[in-house]
Protein backbone atom coordinates (compact mmCIF):
# COMPACT_ATOMS: atom_id res chain seq x y z
CA UNK A 1 0.00 0.00 0.00
CA UNK A 2 2.90 2.23 0.87
CA UNK A 3 4.47 1.99 -2.45
CA UNK A 4 1.11 2.09 -4.43
CA UNK A 5 0.45 5.52 -3.98
CA UNK A 6 4.12 6.96 -4.75
CA UNK A 7 3.35 5.25 -8.38
CA UNK A 8 0.01 6.55 -8.75
CA UNK A 9 1.59 9.67 -8.07
CA UNK A 10 4.34 9.68 -10.48
CA UNK A 11 1.32 8.05 -13.32
CA UNK A 12 -0.95 11.17 -13.20
CA UNK A 13 1.98 13.50 -12.90
CA UNK A 14 2.97 11.67 -16.04
CA UNK A 15 -0.14 11.94 -18.20
CA UNK A 16 -0.42 15.49 -17.38
CA UNK A 17 2.79 16.07 -18.93
CA UNK A 18 1.93 14.38 -21.65
CA UNK A 19 -1.43 16.46 -22.13
CA UNK A 20 0.32 19.94 -21.35
CA UNK A 21 2.73 18.67 -23.86
CA UNK A 22 0.19 17.65 -26.80
CA UNK A 23 -1.70 20.98 -26.29
CA UNK A 24 1.49 23.22 -26.65
CA UNK A 25 2.13 21.26 -30.03
CA UNK A 26 -1.21 21.61 -31.24
CA UNK A 27 -3.34 18.63 -30.38
CA UNK A 28 -6.12 20.96 -29.87
CA UNK A 29 -6.25 22.79 -33.58
CA UNK A 30 -7.54 26.37 -33.87
CA UNK A 31 -6.85 26.50 -37.37
CA UNK A 32 -9.85 25.76 -39.80
CA UNK A 33 -8.44 21.66 -41.16
CA UNK A 34 -8.97 21.23 -44.99
CA UNK A 35 -10.23 18.05 -44.83
CA UNK A 36 -12.97 18.85 -42.97
CA UNK A 37 -15.70 20.55 -44.27
CA UNK A 38 -18.66 22.71 -42.60
CA UNK A 39 -20.94 25.43 -43.34
CA UNK A 40 -20.13 28.91 -41.62
CA UNK A 41 -20.10 29.58 -37.76
CA UNK A 42 -19.06 31.15 -34.27
CA UNK A 43 -17.34 32.69 -31.51
CA UNK A 44 -15.63 29.73 -30.80
CA UNK A 45 -15.50 27.86 -33.98
CA UNK A 46 -17.67 24.53 -35.05
CA UNK A 47 -17.79 22.49 -37.71
CA UNK A 48 -19.97 21.51 -40.10
CA UNK A 49 -19.85 19.35 -43.35
CA UNK A 50 -21.09 19.15 -46.65
CA UNK A 51 -23.38 22.45 -46.79
CA UNK A 52 -25.39 23.64 -49.37
CA UNK A 53 -26.61 26.54 -51.79
CA UNK A 54 -29.75 27.35 -54.13
CA UNK A 55 -32.15 24.50 -55.65
CA UNK A 56 -31.29 23.15 -59.32
CA UNK A 57 -35.12 22.47 -60.86
CA UNK A 58 -34.94 19.05 -62.67
CA UNK A 59 -37.55 19.95 -65.28
CA UNK A 60 -39.33 22.95 -65.57
CA UNK A 61 -42.20 22.15 -68.35
CA UNK A 62 -40.03 22.20 -71.51
CA UNK A 63 -36.89 23.93 -69.80
CA UNK A 64 -35.26 20.28 -68.71
CA UNK A 65 -32.41 20.93 -66.13
CA UNK A 66 -30.33 18.72 -64.27
CA UNK A 67 -29.88 18.29 -60.66
CA UNK A 68 -27.08 19.35 -59.21
CA UNK A 69 -25.44 19.48 -55.95
CA UNK A 70 -23.29 21.90 -54.58
CA UNK A 71 -21.89 23.30 -51.30
CA UNK A 72 -20.45 26.23 -49.28
CA UNK A 73 -19.09 26.40 -46.16
CA UNK A 74 -16.16 26.17 -43.88
CA UNK A 75 -14.32 23.69 -41.98
CA UNK A 76 -12.17 23.36 -38.70
CA UNK A 77 -12.14 21.19 -35.12
CA UNK A 78 -14.33 22.50 -32.05
CA UNK A 79 -12.69 24.22 -30.12
CA UNK A 80 -13.84 25.27 -26.82
CA UNK A 81 -13.17 29.33 -27.01
CA UNK A 82 -16.37 30.58 -25.73
CA UNK A 83 -17.83 33.53 -26.47
CA UNK A 84 -15.04 35.17 -28.21
CA UNK A 85 -14.08 35.08 -32.12
CA UNK A 86 -10.62 32.23 -32.05
CA UNK A 87 -7.43 34.33 -31.85
CA UNK A 88 -5.93 33.20 -35.33
CA UNK A 89 -7.18 33.89 -38.92
CA UNK A 90 -9.75 31.40 -39.45
CA UNK A 91 -9.61 29.95 -43.41
CA UNK A 92 -12.78 28.30 -44.42
CA UNK A 93 -12.50 25.02 -46.17
CA UNK A 94 -14.46 24.30 -49.19
CA UNK A 95 -17.90 22.52 -48.75
CA UNK A 96 -20.38 21.85 -50.64
CA UNK A 97 -22.80 24.62 -52.61
CA UNK A 98 -25.88 23.01 -53.00
CA UNK A 99 -27.44 24.54 -56.05
CA UNK A 100 -29.64 21.28 -57.02
CA UNK A 101 -32.96 19.45 -55.02
CA UNK A 102 -33.46 15.78 -56.33
CA UNK A 103 -36.84 14.69 -57.80
CA UNK A 104 -38.44 13.07 -54.56
CA UNK A 105 -42.12 11.78 -54.16
CA UNK A 106 -43.47 13.24 -51.09
CA UNK A 107 -45.93 15.02 -50.28
CA UNK A 108 -46.74 18.97 -51.15
CA UNK A 109 -45.53 21.26 -48.53
CA UNK A 110 -48.50 22.28 -46.60
CA UNK A 111 -48.76 25.85 -45.45
CA UNK A 112 -46.50 26.68 -42.10
CA UNK A 113 -48.92 27.03 -39.03
CA UNK A 114 -48.87 29.88 -37.18
CA UNK A 115 -47.40 29.42 -33.72
CA UNK A 116 -45.42 31.68 -31.11
CA UNK A 117 -41.48 31.59 -30.34
CA UNK A 118 -42.35 32.34 -26.59
CA UNK A 119 -40.79 35.76 -27.24
CA UNK A 120 -43.12 38.67 -28.12
CA UNK A 121 -41.00 40.98 -29.84
CA UNK A 122 -39.38 37.58 -31.78
CA UNK A 123 -42.51 37.04 -32.90
CA UNK A 124 -43.07 40.69 -34.44
CA UNK A 125 -39.84 40.25 -36.07
CA UNK A 126 -41.17 36.81 -37.75
CA UNK A 127 -44.01 38.44 -39.28
CA UNK A 128 -41.73 41.39 -40.37
CA UNK A 129 -39.21 38.41 -42.15
CA UNK A 130 -42.36 36.53 -43.59
CA UNK A 131 -43.41 39.33 -45.07
CA UNK A 132 -40.17 40.65 -47.01
CA UNK A 133 -39.50 36.92 -47.81
CA UNK A 134 -39.19 36.13 -51.48
CA UNK A 135 -38.32 33.13 -53.80
CA UNK A 136 -36.56 33.60 -56.37
CA UNK A 137 -36.90 31.08 -59.77
CA UNK A 138 -34.34 31.41 -62.66
CA UNK A 139 -35.08 29.43 -65.97
CA UNK A 140 -32.56 28.21 -68.89
CA UNK A 141 -33.64 27.36 -72.49
CA UNK A 142 -33.82 23.94 -73.37
CA UNK A 143 -30.62 22.28 -74.39
CA UNK A 144 -28.60 24.09 -72.27
CA UNK A 145 -25.55 23.17 -70.66
CA UNK A 146 -26.98 25.39 -66.97
CA UNK A 147 -29.42 24.58 -64.60
CA UNK A 148 -32.68 26.36 -63.79
CA UNK A 149 -32.06 27.15 -60.24
CA UNK A 150 -34.59 28.09 -56.90
CA UNK A 151 -33.82 30.24 -54.23
CA UNK A 152 -34.63 32.70 -51.54
CA UNK A 153 -33.79 36.82 -50.85
CA UNK A 154 -35.38 39.45 -48.41
CA UNK A 155 -36.29 42.47 -48.85
CA UNK A 156 -34.36 44.99 -47.49
CA UNK A 157 -34.98 48.24 -48.33
CA UNK A 158 -39.00 49.92 -48.72
CA UNK A 159 -37.71 50.82 -52.69
CA UNK A 160 -37.15 47.23 -53.62
CA UNK A 161 -33.95 46.39 -52.90
CA UNK A 162 -33.62 42.18 -52.33
CA UNK A 163 -30.51 40.94 -50.63
CA UNK A 164 -30.16 37.01 -51.85
CA UNK A 165 -26.59 35.03 -52.70
CA UNK A 166 -24.40 36.12 -55.38
CA UNK A 167 -24.36 31.76 -56.33
CA UNK A 168 -28.04 32.54 -56.88
CA UNK A 169 -27.81 36.27 -58.52
CA UNK A 170 -25.58 34.81 -60.47
CA UNK A 171 -28.42 34.03 -63.22
CA UNK A 172 -29.10 37.76 -63.32
CA UNK A 173 -26.13 38.29 -65.27
CA UNK A 174 -27.28 36.07 -68.19
CA UNK A 175 -30.24 37.21 -69.55
CA UNK A 176 -27.92 37.58 -73.14
CA UNK A 177 -28.14 33.58 -73.16
CA UNK A 178 -32.56 33.14 -72.61
CA UNK A 179 -32.09 33.11 -68.77
CA UNK A 180 -35.11 34.60 -67.22
CA UNK A 181 -35.62 35.18 -63.59
CA UNK A 182 -39.13 36.10 -61.92
CA UNK A 183 -38.97 37.26 -57.86
CA UNK A 184 -42.28 35.46 -56.28
CA UNK A 185 -43.89 35.64 -52.57
CA UNK A 186 -46.96 34.77 -50.70
CA UNK A 187 -48.08 31.53 -49.30
CA UNK A 188 -47.68 29.53 -51.86
CA UNK A 189 -45.12 31.61 -53.68
CA UNK A 190 -46.64 33.19 -56.83
CA UNK A 191 -44.86 34.96 -60.07
CA UNK A 192 -44.75 38.85 -58.97
CA UNK A 193 -41.81 40.73 -60.00
CA UNK A 194 -39.16 41.03 -62.33
CA UNK A 195 -35.78 42.65 -60.89
CA UNK A 196 -32.13 43.79 -62.06
CA UNK A 197 -28.88 43.28 -60.06
CA UNK A 198 -27.35 46.35 -59.07
CA UNK A 199 -24.56 44.77 -56.94
CA UNK A 200 -23.20 40.93 -57.09
CA UNK A 201 -19.38 40.73 -55.40
CA UNK A 202 -16.68 40.78 -58.05
CA UNK A 203 -14.15 38.94 -55.45
CA UNK A 204 -17.29 36.05 -55.54
CA UNK A 205 -17.62 35.79 -59.20
CA UNK A 206 -13.71 36.21 -60.04
CA UNK A 207 -13.13 33.32 -56.79
CA UNK A 208 -15.61 31.03 -58.08
CA UNK A 209 -16.27 31.06 -62.08
CA UNK A 210 -17.24 27.54 -62.41
CA UNK A 211 -19.84 27.40 -59.63
CA UNK A 212 -22.20 27.62 -62.32
CA UNK A 213 -21.27 25.38 -64.51
CA UNK A 214 -20.05 22.23 -61.91
CA UNK A 215 -21.70 19.23 -61.20
CA UNK A 216 -20.56 19.66 -57.42
CA UNK A 217 -18.92 22.93 -57.20
CA UNK A 218 -17.68 23.79 -53.49
CA UNK A 219 -16.95 27.25 -51.72
CA UNK A 220 -16.91 28.73 -48.22
CA UNK A 221 -20.09 31.91 -48.01
CA UNK A 222 -17.32 34.09 -48.33
CA UNK A 223 -18.16 36.87 -50.44
CA UNK A 224 -21.13 35.49 -51.53
CA UNK A 225 -23.83 38.00 -51.58
CA UNK A 226 -25.91 40.47 -54.38
CA UNK A 227 -28.14 42.86 -54.21
CA UNK A 228 -31.59 42.82 -56.86
CA UNK A 229 -33.67 45.75 -57.41
CA UNK A 230 -37.32 44.94 -58.52
CA UNK A 231 -37.57 47.21 -62.02
CA UNK A 232 -41.16 46.09 -62.60
CA UNK A 233 -43.96 44.07 -62.14
CA UNK A 234 -44.78 40.39 -63.40
CA UNK A 235 -48.49 40.34 -63.44
CA UNK A 236 -51.25 43.08 -64.18
CA UNK A 237 -51.11 44.29 -60.77
CA UNK A 238 -49.07 47.88 -60.55
CA UNK A 239 -46.17 47.87 -57.82
CA UNK A 240 -46.41 48.88 -54.38
CA UNK A 241 -45.40 52.19 -53.45
CA UNK A 242 -43.57 50.85 -50.75
CA UNK A 243 -42.19 46.83 -50.21
CA UNK A 244 -42.35 45.18 -47.04
CA UNK A 245 -38.59 44.72 -45.48
CA UNK A 246 -36.27 43.99 -42.98
CA UNK A 247 -33.38 46.55 -42.19
CA UNK A 248 -29.69 45.03 -42.84
CA UNK A 249 -28.43 45.33 -38.59
CA UNK A 250 -25.35 47.09 -38.50
CA UNK A 251 -23.45 44.90 -35.80
CA UNK A 252 -23.49 40.77 -35.56
CA UNK A 253 -25.35 39.06 -32.61
CA UNK A 254 -23.10 36.50 -29.95
CA UNK A 255 -23.60 33.15 -29.71
CA UNK A 256 -27.30 32.20 -28.19
CA UNK A 257 -28.64 34.94 -29.54
CA UNK A 258 -32.50 34.07 -29.95
CA UNK A 259 -33.06 34.15 -33.92
CA UNK A 260 -36.05 33.75 -36.59
CA UNK A 261 -35.31 32.13 -40.03
CA UNK A 262 -37.40 32.23 -43.21
CA UNK A 263 -36.54 31.14 -46.62
CA UNK A 264 -38.10 29.20 -49.59
CA UNK A 265 -36.81 25.88 -48.98
CA UNK A 266 -37.42 23.17 -52.03
CA UNK A 267 -35.24 20.18 -51.40
CA UNK A 268 -37.89 17.87 -50.89
CA UNK A 269 -40.54 18.68 -53.61
CA UNK A 270 -41.03 17.60 -57.01
CA UNK A 271 -40.86 20.56 -60.13
CA UNK A 272 -43.92 20.66 -60.04
CA UNK A 273 -44.92 21.42 -56.50
CA UNK A 274 -41.83 24.60 -56.88
CA UNK A 275 -44.29 25.84 -59.41
CA UNK A 276 -47.44 25.54 -57.44
CA UNK A 277 -46.98 24.46 -53.95
CA UNK A 278 -43.88 26.00 -52.59
CA UNK A 279 -44.70 27.84 -49.08
CA UNK A 280 -42.59 29.70 -46.57
CA UNK A 281 -40.14 27.62 -44.49
CA UNK A 282 -40.10 29.89 -40.95
CA UNK A 283 -38.15 28.62 -37.85
CA UNK A 284 -37.47 29.90 -34.46
CA UNK A 285 -33.81 29.31 -32.79
CA UNK A 286 -30.81 30.61 -31.84
CA UNK A 287 -27.31 31.17 -32.96
CA UNK A 288 -25.56 28.23 -32.43
CA UNK A 289 -22.23 29.17 -32.95
CA UNK A 290 -19.89 32.29 -34.46
CA UNK A 291 -16.91 32.40 -37.31
CA UNK A 292 -14.48 34.44 -38.64
CA UNK A 293 -13.11 34.96 -42.52
CA UNK A 294 -10.31 37.14 -40.83
CA UNK A 295 -8.98 37.57 -37.26
CA UNK A 296 -11.58 39.34 -35.12
CA UNK A 297 -14.66 39.60 -36.31
CA UNK A 298 -17.95 37.52 -36.44
CA UNK A 299 -18.52 36.72 -39.97
CA UNK A 300 -20.33 33.44 -39.92
CA UNK A 301 -22.97 32.33 -38.42
CA UNK A 302 -23.90 28.27 -37.32
CA UNK A 303 -27.29 28.08 -37.08
CA UNK A 304 -27.60 23.91 -36.39
CA UNK A 305 -30.29 21.76 -38.07
CA UNK A 306 -33.88 22.69 -38.28
CA UNK A 307 -36.56 22.07 -41.50
CA UNK A 308 -34.68 25.51 -43.44
CA UNK A 309 -31.33 23.22 -43.47
CA UNK A 310 -32.16 22.36 -47.41
CA UNK A 311 -31.88 23.10 -50.63
CA UNK A 312 -33.64 26.42 -51.69
CA UNK A 313 -33.16 27.83 -48.48
CA UNK A 314 -29.72 30.22 -49.86
CA UNK A 315 -30.43 33.51 -49.77
CA UNK A 316 -33.03 33.38 -46.93
CA UNK A 317 -32.81 35.37 -43.85
CA UNK A 318 -32.55 35.31 -39.83
CA UNK A 319 -33.27 38.02 -37.94
CA UNK A 320 -33.04 38.98 -34.28
CA UNK A 321 -35.85 40.37 -31.24
CA UNK A 322 -35.38 43.58 -32.77
CA UNK A 323 -36.28 42.90 -36.38
CA UNK A 324 -33.04 43.23 -38.02
CA UNK A 325 -31.55 41.28 -40.49
CA UNK A 326 -28.61 39.74 -39.03
CA UNK A 327 -27.22 37.60 -41.54
CA UNK A 328 -28.25 35.57 -45.32
CA UNK A 329 -27.92 32.20 -45.45
CA UNK A 330 -25.26 30.99 -47.45
CA UNK A 331 -24.70 27.16 -46.94
CA UNK A 332 -26.14 24.19 -45.32
CA UNK A 333 -25.58 20.01 -45.05
CA UNK A 334 -28.09 18.45 -47.33
CA UNK A 335 -28.04 14.74 -45.89
CA UNK A 336 -29.92 13.14 -43.56
CA UNK A 337 -32.61 14.19 -41.28
CA UNK A 338 -32.92 17.93 -41.14
CA UNK A 339 -32.98 18.23 -37.36
CA UNK A 340 -29.59 16.90 -37.62
CA UNK A 341 -27.86 18.83 -40.51
CA UNK A 342 -26.06 22.06 -40.13
CA UNK A 343 -27.28 25.89 -41.23
CA UNK A 344 -24.81 28.63 -41.97
CA UNK A 345 -25.04 32.30 -42.42
CA UNK A 346 -22.54 35.21 -43.09
CA UNK A 347 -23.56 38.60 -41.10
CA UNK A 348 -25.10 41.61 -42.43
CA UNK A 349 -22.07 43.23 -40.30
CA UNK A 350 -19.41 40.68 -42.95
CA UNK A 351 -21.64 42.22 -46.16
CA UNK A 352 -21.63 45.44 -45.23
CA UNK A 353 -17.42 45.66 -44.69
CA UNK A 354 -17.17 43.63 -47.56
CA UNK A 355 -19.76 46.02 -49.98
CA UNK A 356 -17.19 49.07 -48.50
CA UNK A 357 -14.01 47.02 -49.15
CA UNK A 358 -15.02 46.60 -52.82
CA UNK A 359 -16.80 49.45 -54.30
CA UNK A 360 -14.70 52.28 -51.56
CA UNK A 361 -18.89 53.08 -50.10
CA UNK A 362 -21.22 52.22 -47.55
CA UNK A 363 -23.72 49.98 -48.54
CA UNK A 364 -26.32 52.54 -47.35
CA UNK A 365 -25.69 55.07 -49.49
CA UNK A 366 -26.40 52.72 -52.38
CA UNK A 367 -29.84 52.09 -50.56
CA UNK A 368 -30.47 55.48 -50.66
CA UNK A 369 -30.52 56.34 -54.70
CA UNK A 370 -33.38 55.25 -56.82
CA UNK A 371 -33.50 51.40 -58.29
CA UNK A 372 -33.48 52.89 -61.84
CA UNK A 373 -30.21 54.84 -60.93
CA UNK A 374 -28.95 51.70 -59.28
CA UNK A 375 -29.70 49.26 -61.91
CA UNK A 376 -28.64 51.53 -64.65
CA UNK A 377 -25.00 52.20 -63.14
CA UNK A 378 -24.01 49.00 -62.25
CA UNK A 379 -25.09 47.88 -65.70
CA UNK A 380 -22.36 48.54 -67.57
CA UNK A 381 -20.44 45.88 -65.34
CA UNK A 382 -22.56 42.99 -66.55
CA UNK A 383 -20.90 41.85 -69.98
CA UNK A 384 -17.21 42.06 -67.72
CA UNK A 385 -18.88 39.29 -64.84
CA UNK A 386 -20.80 37.33 -67.29
CA UNK A 387 -17.41 36.88 -69.89
CA UNK A 388 -15.70 34.98 -66.50
CA UNK A 389 -18.91 32.83 -65.77
CA UNK A 390 -19.15 31.99 -69.23
CA UNK A 391 -15.77 31.39 -70.38
CA UNK A 392 -16.13 27.70 -70.37
CA UNK A 393 -19.77 27.27 -71.71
Amino acid sequence: MSRTIPYLGIALALLVGVFVALFAAGGVDTQLSPDVTFPIASSALSVVSEVTLPVTLPGLGQREATSTKTTAATSTQKVSVPEKIAKEPVKPAPVPIATSTTSISTPVQAPVPTFSSGNASLDVSASALRAALVNIVCYVPAGSPLHSMSGSGIFIDSKGVILTNAHVAQYFLLRDRNVSCTIRSGSPAVNRYKAALIYISPSWIRTNPTVLTQVAPSGTGEYDFALLAVTSSATSEPLPALFPYVPLAETPPASLTPIVIASFGAQFLETSQIQSSLYPTIVFGSIKDVYTFAVNTIDILALGGSAAAQEGSSGGGVADATGSLVGTITTSTIQGATDTRNLTAITASYIRAQYAREMNSSLDSLLAESTDFAVSDFAPQIPQLEAIITAGL
